[in-house]
């Protein structure tokens, strides 16, 4: 019989502190680098131990995305607002968690930091709503003078690299992510480096809703190490730089440049994200499609 069920004391218990993996292809490997590092909370505190991810990470991630790109780009409008219909139910479900996080890692008070985790839901909803309207809004009739019907219609570009916002670690996120596969693409998302527990608790909802595999991937890590990977990659379609570090946003843009990326620049401080969101986000990695069709005889 042990001491302590002799002396009738209880000893301290050790928690059991989790490592978040990554998320990359719908799967939760852990990075090629075997790194990890500690997350805190406001005051200083020990969450969590996150994943360092590294160049070969982003490359997998990449990879990940494009062979997850024709499923989702050539499904329905219907199909992918249903689709993310169901991640906001699920995200609904861990409504709780997800205020326990935000509370923990932007140190708000609870009120605040659910009011938070609620708009974020209903954000998730707002552009789920989007999915079968974006061709209607983006999309034209084209008058021609002649015996041809002439449309344009938007068509995603592709894969898209995302560098989340750095401070709001759930709001934020999902303002930037949301977007991007409402209209067709895939994702590879750089998350917060400080507060990615939001990214990696929502890479759980996603990878247990009906979202297909490759749509989504998540690293965490360092911007500074993980963006001019995603910037130089050839096979990424386009960058969003809103959570570039400062000093990087030159050299990230010149390199998106010479990979002809679409590119959603950096807006200088990090916006209000409670505000109400823009259709720029959708029109950015949009690409149109004019078509002619010949009438009568």
């Amino acid at each position: 019989m042990s001491n302590r069920l002799v002396s009738g004391t209880a000893a301290p218990r050790l928690s059991v502190n989790k490592t978040y993996k990554l998320y990359i292809g719908g799967a939760f490997p852990r990075s090629e680098s075997g790194r990890v590092y500690e997350v805190a909370d406001s005051k200083g505190a020990f969450l969590a131990n996150a994943a360092h991810a590294s160049r070969k990470d982003v490359r997998d991630a990449v990879v990940a995305a494009r062979k997850g790109f024709a499923g989702w780009s050539g499904a329905t409008a219907y199909n992918r607002g249903q689709v993310l219909y169901r991640v906001a139910e699920m995200l609904e479900g861990r409504r709780e968690q997800f205020v326990a996080e935000v509370m923990a890692q932007e140190g708000l008070p609870i009120k605040r930091a659910t009011a938070l985790v609620e708009q974020t839901i209903d954000r998730w909803v707002w552009y789920a709503g989007w999915t079968d309207k974006i061709a209607t809004v983006l999309g034209a009739s084209n008058p021609v003078a002649g015996p041809y019907f002439s449309f344009t219609v938007p068509e995603p570009s592709g894969v898209i690299g995302i560098l989340a916002p750095q401070e709001s670690s759930l709001l934020g996120l999902v303002s930037v992510l949301a977007p991007v596969i409402a209209t067709g693409n895939t994702a590879v998302l750089v998350s917060s480096r400080a507060r990615p527990l939001s990214a990696m608790t929502l890479a759980e909802v996603l990878a247990t809703s009906d979202l297909p595999a490759g749509v989504v991937n998540i690293l965490t890590g360092s911007p500074v190490e993980l963006a001019p990977w995603l910037a130089s990659h050839a096979d990424v379609n386009g960058l969003d730089l809103t959570g570039a570090p400062e000093i990087l946003q030159p050299e990230l843009e010149r390199a998106a440049a010479s990979t002809v990326k679409r590119v959603l620049h950096a807006p200088g401080t990090e916006p209000d994200w409670t505000q109400r969101p823009e259709l720029r986000r959708l029109r950015t990695f949009i690409e149109h499609k004019t078509v002619w069709h010949p009438v009568g005889v």
